[in-house]
């Protein structure tokens, strides 16, 4: 646990009691503050109190007066579509509002880090796709090269939650826009922006508030080094914005559709080759092609953030060439979990909508391609481009049969069940093929969740091996 500094003796309040609620709560009460907590539902107050957390009702009158802040939890709104009414009452009456991101930062350190050979740092990582993978196989590079890693943030344990990391440790924060948008304080040593498409436009106000929400994990605090995705437009500002010259190397820009050499330090990918360019000249490069833990373009934009921060922190591109052999890949996102007679299958149940369903589709050449669930406005009409790779679809889902009149003109089998559809597939699969799990649609008409679906995936995929 890390104790939050700064509000020794003070009230300090406490709005959602999920992870990263509790965590907070206990933070704080680390670090002698007393956390008055509250969530609106009544089944997790009554959790949070058989764990021993205080509630105390955060929508009564007048309670603001004796509060110094509040805590608030990422999935609550502050701002869009409209605050929340205790954030409303809060800000009302002038309490800095804040959550466990900026308490984690503002508590960081302290007079004991002077006895420490190598300072501890820490790497956030922001973006709209790629940030679990990409913070992951960061983790995944440092535990390899023997370097103390903790992950930690969207990702893993709540950023309070971790151990006070010791002499030369990383800890590896993912960051969600929820997150940036309120934290206080955001001072990364490295900071990686991955890329930007829309989402969550309805809690930021629209496109311009969501990359304003990830722009502060730079502007906020200022890391020494950060690592931009320069393939988008907001990239491509961000990283001038950040440069005060093409010689500036405090930014590495990364990129997998240019070739950058014109920069002071950058890292590209083309035709799976992955390079390094320091003042003009290549420094580093790796074969990303064989690398059976990030398949497609989209996984070697991650890779290339993951070896630009590994870098920033003086690792060797050896080490980090090697750390990428072993990478599996996360759970349920381009995840390998099995290969019988020369087939490969891939878990790709994160892919719940059409953008990262393409970008799957686009990993591989061959598929045997598991579809369906709840689908998204506009059915599946923007794979239509993809679709030559497929050799046939097996759909699943309740809504199957509507689902395949969409892609009737392709070979394709009404499945219904993920039973059905991993023993045709993995039957008719040829050596060379690949049976990839991308429904490019929700899980939630079989399953609780895509984690789940993509359990049930393995599982039958497992009985086959």
């Amino acid at each position: 646990m890390i104790p939050v500094k700064g509000f020794e003796g003070r009230k300090v309040g406490v709005l959602g009691l999920g992870r990263s609620g509790l965590a907070a709560a206990r933070a704080l009460a680390a670090g002698g503050a007393e956390a008055l907590c509250w969530d609106d539902s009544a089944e997790a107050r009554a959790t949070a109190e058989r764990d021993g957390i205080e509630i105390s009702d955060l929508t009564r009158q007048g309670v603001w007066r004796d509060i110094s802040a509040l805590i608030v939890s990422p999935g609550i709104p502050h701002l869009y579509p409209e605050p929340h009414r205790v954030i409303a009452a809060a800000m009302a009456a002038g309490v800095p509002v804040d959550n466990d991101v900026g308490l984690f930062f503002r508590s960081l350190g302290g007079k004991d880090w002077d006895r420490f050979d190598t300072v501890p740092r820490v790497i956030a990582v922001t973006g709209s796709n790629g940030k679990s993978t990409t913070s992951a196989l960061i983790h995944h590079i440092l535990e390899i090269s023997g370097r103390r890693s903790q992950l930690a943030g969207n990702i893993g344990r709540g950023v309070l939650d971790i151990d006070p990391p010791g002499d030369g440790a990383v800890v590896v924060l993912e960051l969600s826009s929820y997150q940036t948008d309120l934290a206080r304080a955001l001072t990364p040593d490295v900071a990686v922006f991955t890329n930007l498409t829309p989402d969550h436009l309805d809690r930021h106000g629209g496109m311009g508030g969501y990359f304003a929400a990830k722009r502060r994990l730079f502007a906020e605090g200022g890391p020494d080094r950060a690592v931009i995705g320069v393939d988008e437009a907001e990239g491509m500002y961000l990283a001038n914005q950040l440069s005060e010259a093409p010689e500036d190397d405090r930014v590495i820009r990364v990129s997998t559709k240019d070739r950058l050499d014109g920069f002071a330090w950058s890292v590209f990918a083309r035709k799976g080759f992955l390079s390094e360019y320091r003042k003009g000249k290549q420094v580093g490069s790796i074969d990303l092609r064989a690398i059976r833990g990030l398949p497609g373009a989209h996984n070697h934009q991650n890779a290339c953030a993951a070896y630009a921060a590994c870098r920033a922190l003086g690792m060797a591109p050896k080490m980090i060439a090697e750390a990428f052999e072993t990478f599996d890949g996360l759970p349920h996102r381009s995840q390998v979990v099995g290969e019988k007679d020369g087939v490969l299958f891939v878990n790709d149940s994160k892919a719940t909508n059409l953008d990262s369903a393409a970008h799957a589709l686009l990993a591989f050449d061959r598929i045997r391609w598991i579809v369906g669930g709840q689908m998204k406005d506009g059915g599946l009409a923007a794979l239509r481009p993809h679709l030559g790779r497929v050799a046939k679809a097996y759909v699943i889902g309740r809504q199957a049969r509507e689902t395949a009149l969409e892609i009737s003109d392709i070979p394709h089998e009404v499945c219904e069940t993920m039973a059905v559809a991993v023993a045709r597939a993995a039957g008719e699969a040829e050596a060379g093929e690949v049976v990839l799990l991308a429904p490019a649609g929700a899980s939630f008409d079989q399953y609780d969740n895509f984690e789940k679906r993509g359990e049930d995936f393995t599982a039958e995929v497992r009985k086959r091996l």
